[in-house]
């Protein structure tokens, strides 16, 4: 199957800074950062979904969520793998793990280290990361030169 009958969809890692109320997920993030990656994923992907280290797999538009002090960055790996996998089963149930999907992963490795070798193992057709390797300030600076 050729990249231009995939469906692309962005992975996008929540982030720190949050509202103080409930909202739907995509509000819920406030950071310039997630801002960023949203404006990127809406514009350039067919579908997108929300990584939460408290809540897996989120719908943008999913029912609203309270806001968390949650995350995996500095967590043990033992944490990271048992979300990974988590993440990876709502993945499947939803439909995004087969032969038909590219997924594009916004995400720290604190968000994909875990995740990616159990999509390596799956049927989906292309995986990337196009921030990776880079610091804050680089990745930032990507998703502006492109937005």
């Amino acid at each position: 199957m050729n990249s231009a009958s995939l469906r692309e969809v962005g992975l996008v890692s929540c982030v720190k800074s949050k509202r103080d109320e409930p909202a739907v997920p995509k509000d819920l993030y406030t950071s310039a950062y997630f801002q960023k990656m949203r404006a990127y994923a809406e514009r350039e992907h067919d579908d997108w979904f929300i990584l939460s280290a408290k809540h897996g797999l989120l719908d943008p538009d999913g029912e609203p969520i309270e806001p968390y002090d949650e995350t995996l960055t500095g967590a043990p790996v033992a944490r990271k793998r048992e979300w990974a996998e988590h993440v990876f089963s709502e993945l499947a149930a939803v439909g995004l793990l087969d032969e038909s999907m590219s997924l594009v992963l916004h995400a720290g490795k604190a968000y994909y280290g875990e995740l990616l070798p159990l999509l390596e193992e799956s049927a989906v057709a292309e995986i990337s990361i196009p921030t990776e390797g880079l610091a804050i300030g680089e990745t930032l600076a990507w998703y502006s030169e492109r937005l």
